[in-house]
């Protein structure tokens, strides 16, 4: 049989999760990009427009998209940032908060599930594994034999 590679996988299992989520934010009229917006945007003081994309890891286009889609369905509404008068923060509305509080419980149904079926063992080896991705990823320092990613040139 053969190997299955690193990024298979974690693409693989990401787009079985988002299809999930998708299944799931469709009983509550969402997406799952709704969703995850929610979630990002702080419930209590709203959260800068500007920090919202990458907190989320996304582009600014899309995000925009998102929101626009969110303030008409009354999820959102946009306020001028006290502490940066060019600046906009995103607040939720009663509404938005409502399905915030719909998302998190998907999120923690999901989490919940897994750690029933997973020992704490290999959970904390997965974080493990992830952390060590992200953090050569963030440092460039992802590599193979032949090219470099990120453009670290190998030896």
């Amino acid at each position: 049989m053969k190997e299955i590679t690193i990024d298979y996988a974690l693409r693989a299992t990401w787009q079985a999760v988002a299809r999930m989520y998708n299944e799931e934010a469709k009983k509550f009229g969402s997406t799952m990009a709704v969703g995850f917006t929610l979630l990002s945007i702080d419930p209590k003081t709203g959260t800068p427009s500007t920090s919202l994309g990458p907190k989320m890891g996304m582009e600014a286009t899309s995000l925009s998209r998102i929101l626009k889609r969110m303030e008409e369905q009354g999820l959102i509404e946009r306020k001028p940032n006290p502490n940066d008068g060019r600046g906009v923060l995103i607040h939720l509305t009663d509404f938005g908060l409502e399905k915030r509080t719909d998302s998190k419980n998907v999120v923690l149904r999901f989490n919940e599930t897994i750690r029933s079926k997973v020992s704490e063992e290999n959970l904390e080896g997965f974080f493990t594994v992830m952390g060590s991705i992200n953090e050569m990823i963030s440092e460039k320092n992802i590599q193979t034999s032949d090219n470099a990613i990120n453009g670290q040139k190998t030896n």
